[in-house]
């Protein structure tokens, strides 16, 4: 269950949404383009995309608009792409859906957008399966069927979760060079902050479905105000930590206590029960959205609104 979220995406802007494992991060992705499961339900609010309510559109305008103005990128590629259709045709089906005409034109086109996610070897990538490829490649080529019908708005959930360090910096970077050339937002959702320094524009801290924080990405990560994304940040090991007395001892900072389950929410501010700085105002008043700085809000009992 999701709370009542409320923010915005501007062209070009890479927004980062970030918070633990159950924090609700893959529910608002999936509430984004209305693809939640049978049991969920959005029963409130507006989600808007270029002035259209996605709340109000038929299935029809649905299918428009997904793939069309706006992408999904899922967290596994090896599970989302299809096993026994070749890369280069599973983009050329995202164009054909979306109304490009003739089939060798479309055939260009799917290589010109590979060309944009793979520096070399395009041809070998259209002719190849996803099991012949690399998880880096898989996750380029889940990239390329993102952007295939120039989206204004990407919605990456936990891109480069299964990636290794140097591949998963090579896939920001990539983000970074589609914005830039093509003008595409995206909503890129992580449980690992360090992913977001120097690459998000803003961050966005989810706690059991509820915006905790939300300003700019300087602001949020290096000087956090909510008691959560503080002892979150804390639980990151420093560049240093292999070789702290810390370390030595096999200790890594945590947070108390255990997120709690989206369906049971208690009066009050949800992370009360963990947090170190509770008041007792804060089991029975739920907290608002306050200004700390420039487009910088801090939903805590601790700051006026």
């Amino acid at each position: 269950m999701l709370g009542k979220v409320s923010f915005g995406v501007g062209a070009g802007e890479i927004l980062g949404v970030m918070g633990e494992s159950g924090s609700g991060k893959s529910t608002l992705a999936s509430a984004l383009l209305r693809l939640l499961p049978a049991n969920g339900r959005i029963t409130g609010g507006e989600i808007l995309l270029e002035g259209s309510d996605v709340l109000r559109m038929d299935a029809l305008e649905l299918r428009r608009i997904r793939g069309g103005a706006v992408s999904i990128i899922f967290q596994e590629p090896s599970l989302a792409l299809h096993p026994t259709i070749r890369i280069g045709e599973q983009v050329v089906e995202v164009l054909r859906a979306h109304g490009a005409s003739s089939k060798r034109e479309r055939s260009e086109r799917a290589r010109e957008i590979l060309a944009k996610v793979f520096s070399r070897d395009v041809e070998r990538m259209f002719s190849s399966y996803p099991h012949e490829l690399s998880g880096g490649q898989q996750q380029r080529a889940m990239i390329a069927q993102a952007i295939a019908c120039d989206p204004a708005l990407v919605v990456a959930d936990e891109p480069t979760a299964s990636l290794d360090p140097t591949t998963q910096r090579e896939i920001l970077t990539l983000f970074q060079s589609l914005r830039d050339q093509l003008g595409i937002a995206f909503v890129f959702i992580t449980h690992n902050p360090m992913l977001l320094a120097g690459f998000a524009d803003r961050v966005l801290v989810l706690y059991a479905g509820k915006v905790a924080e939300v300003g700019p990405a300087e602001a949020v990560l290096f000087s956090p105000q909510h008691p959560y994304t503080q002892a979150l940040l804390q639980c990151v090991p420093p560049l240093d930590y292999g070789g702290s007395a810390r370390a030595q001892r096999g200790l890594l900072p945590v947070i108390a206590g255990a997120a709690p389950s989206l369906a049971l929410l208690s009066q009050g501010c949800v992370f009360e029960p963990r947090c170190e700085k509770r008041m007792d105002v804060c089991q029975m008043s739920d907290p608002v959205a306050a200004k700390v700085g420039s487009g910088h809000e801090v939903s805590c009992l601790k700051f006026p609104a």
